[in-house]
Order: structure tokens, then C-alpha cells, then sequence
């Protein structure tokens, strides 16, 4: 490695943490209009974690944040970004109070918001913060407590989303070692902002000195345009960072996919031709987790052993901006 220019940020370390309360399709079945089959059918899910009541969005980055760090071998960090759609308040980012609770008071930290991408923006900030010469070590944390914003009657969306968090630490390495995250290829189109969003709450809403009509203060979703639109983009997006990574699809080892909801999983698969048996799934028992998705499937599927050095790395993900990225790495032998 010589100079900056040969910088790259490379995974050291990967944990993965979803809160104990635990949802099933059952349970829904007491209160919404659906059934297990309908739900399976159509997601995937059969259970889904919760926070309880006083549990925010930094309690579980704390939680992923320290297994992540524990994984690394050095509880240390010159930045930590939060990639989150929950903070804790809209004012000040969560970033910086999750950095003093795992005892890294003076390290860099904000918030990154990019819905379900957030991930994949995140891993780009971080990996310029590292190629830049500004961190040496960077945790990259991502968490969302997802049912904090859902309509609990909303059938479209209680039955999807869930909370949890993943987090990665990235170090300053090669780009031609394992671990080292490749181009990520990021994009967005605001023209499409309202398939996915919460219309009130921020300053659009506040600005007009009106009280949110019902139900705005909730997420809401427009299921079948966002199918068409992520299972388009993340195609692309995934072949862009393929090609740029000098692989072809066939080289891919593991698709980890932003899960979503598993029509769009199988879709976004068929179209790249990556077969069932290199595609990590854990959307059946945690649900979609927003940006956290990736960061705990990665985490899980490590630990099971899914996942081992050597295996080619294909994420792609797709969420509210509209926003969506993917990237490559070969994955690292870690302590998991």
C-alpha cells in the first residue's frame, strides 16, 4: 500500500443483534385481516422481531455495534456512522451518543439516512472517510426500529417490518485483500419519493403550521410500483458493480440481498442467474429490517457458516428516495 491512493476500507469485523420480543404471522392474524398463508405467500415471513416499549434505535446499535467491534479484535474506531431511518430524535443524530456508549466519546459520528440503502450509502461514506486519510478504523452501524413508524392496522406494511441492527468494521487495507469493500455503485430518483415515505413530520408538514392529517405520521408504502422499481434497480445496479469488481455473475459465491420481501429476492436472483444455494435469505424469522438488513444477514450467515472466507460478495439494496446501491468484497476469514 503506497500513499493514499492505494487505500481501500476492508472488513475486520461483523455483528448482528435483533431485540428478544418476537411477532408471529399468528399474532397478526388477531388483529388484521390476513392469514399465515397470505403472508407467506406473499413475504416470505413467518416471524419478526420487536423492541419493547422504551427500547430505541440506539439500544440495538449499541448491541451490534459491540459484537461487531468484539468480532474486529479492538474495541476501537475513529468514526462510527449510523445508518438509520429511527433516530432516536430528529434532533441530534443518534451517531454520536451510540459512539459514547461503546466508549469511543470523541470519535467522528453522524447519522446517515437512505431508508433501506442505508447500508450501502453508509459503506460508501465510511470507505471515503478511510481512502481520504481521515479514519484509520471506521464502525459502521446500521439500525432501525422499524415498528416505532408502521400503522399497526396497516396490513401492507405491519406484516413486513420489523427492528434489529447490523453493524461492520472497516479498516484501511488493499484493495486487493480479502475483506476490501469494491465500487459501490449508489443511485436515486426523487421523482419517485412518494411510493416510499412518511408524509409527516418533517419541515414540508410542520411549515404549514397544520396538524398532520391521521395517519400520515406513519410509513407508507405503494407495494406494487416499489416491487417493479426495486427489482429493476437493483439489477442494474448489481451488474454495474460485477462488472466493475472484473467478475462475472457466474463468479458471485452469495447474492446478500436487502431483504425486502422474498418475490423481490427471488426476482432481482432469477434475472442475475445466482441459484438458490448462493442466496442468503433470513427474512423468514426476522422480517425487513430497513437498513439493517444486510449487516445482520451478513452477521448470521457467518455465524451459521453460510458464509466463509473466500466467498465472493454480491449486495445490492433498494429503498425510499427512491435509493439503491450495490457492491462486491470477497469475505474475509472473521471471528464470529
Amino acid at each position: 500500500m503506497s500513499g493514499r491512493a492505494g487505500r481501500a476500507a476492508v472488513v475486520c469485523g461483523v455483528g448482528g443483534y435483533v431485540p428478544p420480543g418476537v411477532v408471529t404471522n399468528e399474532d397478526l392474524t388477531a388483529r388484521l385481516d390476513t392469514s399465515d398463508e397470505w403472508i407467506r405467500s406473499r413475504t416470505g415471513i413467518a416471524t419478526r422481531h420487536v423492541i419493547e416499549p422504551g427500547t430505541a434505535t440506539s439500544d440495538l446499535a449499541v448491541e451490534a455495534g459491540l459484537r461487531a467491534l468484539k468480532s474486529s479484535g479492538e474495541a476501537r474506531a475513529d468514526a462510527v456512522v449510523l445508518a438509520t431511518t429511527t433516530p432516536d430524535q430528529p434532533c441530534p443524530a443518534t451517531a454520536p451518543q451510540v459512539a459514547a456508549r461503546l466508549g469511543l466519546a470523541g470519535a467522528a459520528a453522524f447519522d446517515v439516512s437512505a431508508v433501506c440503502t442505508g447500508f450501502l450509502y453508509g459503506l460508501a461514506t465510511a470507505s471515503g472517510l478511510i481512502a481520504a486519510g481521515t479514519a484509520e478504523r471506521v464502525l459502521l452501524i446500521a439500525a432501525d426500529a422499524f415498528t416505532t413508524i408502521i400503522d399497526p392496522q396497516d396490513r401492507g406494511t405491519a406484516v413486513i417490518f420489523a427492528d434489529g441492527a447490523g453493524a461492520v468494521v472497516l479498516r484501511a487495507g488493499r484493495p486487493d485483500e480479502p475483506g476490501a469493500v469494491g465500487r459501490t455503485v449508489l443511485g436515486s430518483d426523487g421523482d419517485h419519493r412518494h411510493l416510499i415515505e412518511v408524509p409527516a413530520g418533517g419541515s414540508r408538514q410542520r411549515s404549514t403550521g397544520l396538524p398532520a392529517a391521521p395517519g400520515e405520521e406513519f410509513f407508507r408504502m405503494h407495494g406494487r410500483d416499489t416491487y417493479r422499481m426495486a427489482v429493476e434497480r437493483m439489477t442494474a445496479a448489481s451488474k454495474a458493480a460485477v462488472e466493475s469488481a472484473g467478475w462475472d455473475l457466474a463468479d458471485v459465491d452469495r447474492l446478500a440481498a436487502h431483504q425486502a420481501n422474498a418475490r423481490i429476492l427471488t426476482a432481482v436472483a432469477e434475472r442475475l442467474g445466482i441459484p438458490p444455494e448462493r442466496q442468503l435469505s433470513n427474512i423468514e424469522h426476522v422480517g425487513n429490517t430497513g437498513a439493517a438488513s444486510i449487516p445482520l444477514l451478513l452477521a448470521q450467515a457467518a455465524e451459521a457458516g453460510d458464509l466463509a472466507a473466500g466467498h465472493r460478495v454480491l449486495l445490492t439494496a433498494f429503498g425510499g428516495g427512491l435509493a439503491w446501491g450495490s457492491t462486491t468484497l470477497v469475505w474475509p476469514g472473521l471471528d464470529v
